[in-house]
């Protein structure tokens, strides 16, 4: 691997890299900055936590002058959470080059005064959300980017999603002729290769291969919910672990907000992440992120996309993504660092399938509860269904059943018997469930005797 010192870069570069404590390039890092530094278009493909963000501000510190006019780079996100937090890597190169003007435009701040300060002078970087670096471009006339030579698009799928590549796309025609273009994203999706292949020119495609099988450093735990809420179960279950930072993760906006409420109802102090907050709650969350605050973080896996959450000990995902590559994102959140860590996951009936096609990627679940104050485990997962699946090839039989003459009146009989081998199956499984209750009907009792005694 190439040592940063071999880049042949700037003693100012070299200050900022310093400043960031960081020693030698991630792999992302060695394959980026040498072809952009070569001023070549480049197509990044990596996760989150591999490096990619200085990927871009390296080479951007290298080359951007301090004593220019107009901007020399533009970097979009697509969210306010994430362009807070690229500006906020970016304001460390203000320790070695203090002139070097840097500007965050994102929603939820006084617009008025962005356009006064740009008024008065315009920065060199650039960084915001889509949606209002093209209000204050091509609306308010006060945002001189077509003079930029640089356009970085992070998190493009996500954008893509967002629905902002069409703000992009209104603001990067208007952009210099020889524009340098960055796209770092996790994926590709086919809607987006038009939109790049508009703007690019012979891009490079760099990609950190992913490893999305089972990682032995994490252990994964399934937990029911049985009959109750995800938020419900959620507080079941927090005795039962000491996190350092506990990320719990939920499928909705709406569940996350559900969640965090159910914990502060009892008294547990949570961040937020999620984009039903407003922007003062939002920059809160950002800091309380930042400082490690709080034990517990409820977050949206679009919220939480490329934000830095550190020492994280313990994961909880309440249910599964529909993209379950999200599953391996969230509980990658943890083991970060060599170090073990823990993926609680909460399942409800709907998410069977979801479950067995992660373990057929390699994925091996314990199957717990957390009741009267212990974990303890149960069936291993998919052995409870087996009745159910017997019952299901007792009926496929009985339906190709050949009959050489069919009789009169099969087809009733045919559904009687149906009917009653679903009664019967029921009886079995009532009866089964009656016996579990007693049994710990009865060791609960016998338990509260000995402590009497």
């Amino acid at each position: 691997m190439k040592r940063f010192e071999e880049m042949n870069l700037k003693e100012k570069t070299l200050e900022f890299i310093r400043n960031n404590g960081f020693t030698e390039p991630t792999p992302i890092q060695e394959k980026v900055i040498p072809a952009v530094l070569k001023r070549k278009d480049i197509v990044g493909l990596s996760k989150t936590g591999t490096g990619k963000t200085h990927a871009y501000l390296i080479p951007i510190m290298e080359m951007a002058d301090s004593r220019a006019e107009n901007p020399f780079a533009v970097i979009t996100a697509p969210t306010r959470e994430l362009a807070t937090q690229i500006y906020e890597n970016a304001k460390v190169m203000n320790q070695t080059d203090p002139d070097l003007r840097i500007s965050l435009f994102i929603g939820g701040r006084q617009k008025s005064t962005m356009v006064e300060q740009l008024k008065r002078e315009q920065p060199h970087i650039v960084i915001g959300t889509p949606g209002r670096i093209r209000d204050l471009f091509l609306n308010e006339g006060v945002l001189r980017i077509d003079k930029a030579s640089m356009l970085v698009v992070d998190e493009a799928d996500m954008t893509l999603e967002y629905g902002f590549l069409n703000e992009i796309d209104a603001f990067a025609g208007r952009m210099g002729e020889g524009l340098q273009m960055l796209a770092f994203s996790a994926t590709i999706p086919e809607q987006l290769k038009p939109f790049l292949k508009k703007y690019m020119h012979h891009p490079l495609t760099m990609k950190i291969e992913e490893d999305l099988s089972f990682d032995p450093k994490i252990t994964h735990i399934l937990v029911p919910c049985y009959h109750h809420t995800y938020a419900e179960t959620v507080k079941s279950i927090l005795p039962g672990f000491q996190p350092y930072v506990c990320v719990i993760f939920a499928n909705t906006r709406d569940e996350a907000e559900e969640i965090a409420g159910e914990l502060r109802k009892d008294g547990i102090n949570v961040t937020e992440i999620h984009g039903n907050l407003e922007s003062r709650k939002r920059k809160q969350a950002l800091k309380d992120l930042q400082s490690a605050k709080n034990t517990y973080v409820v977050a949206t896996d679009l919220a939480a996309r490329g934000i830095d959450i550190r020492m994280i000990t313990h994961v909880i995902s309440c249910g599964f993504p529909s993209d379950l590559s999200y599953y391996i994102h969230r509980s990658g959140r943890t083991a970060r660092a060599g170090s073990t860590g823990i993926c609680y996951a909460l399942y409800k009936d709907e998410d069977r399938k979801a479950i067995r096609s992660l373990q057929k990627s390699g994925i091996r679940f314990k199957h717990q509860r957390y009741h009267n104050n212990t974990w303890n485990d149960l069936k291993p997962f998919g052995s409870e269904n087996r009745k159910e699946d017997d019952l299901k090839i007792e009926i496929s039989k009985m339906m190709t059943k050949k009959n050489t003459k069919v009789k009169p009146g099969y087809k009733k009989k045919r559904e009687r018997a149906i009917e009653e081998l679903h009664r019967k199956k029921k009886r079995d499984f009532i009866r089964s469930k009656i016996k579990e209750e007693k049994k710990a009907y009865f060791k609960e009792k016998q338990k509260a005797a000995g402590k009497k005694g």
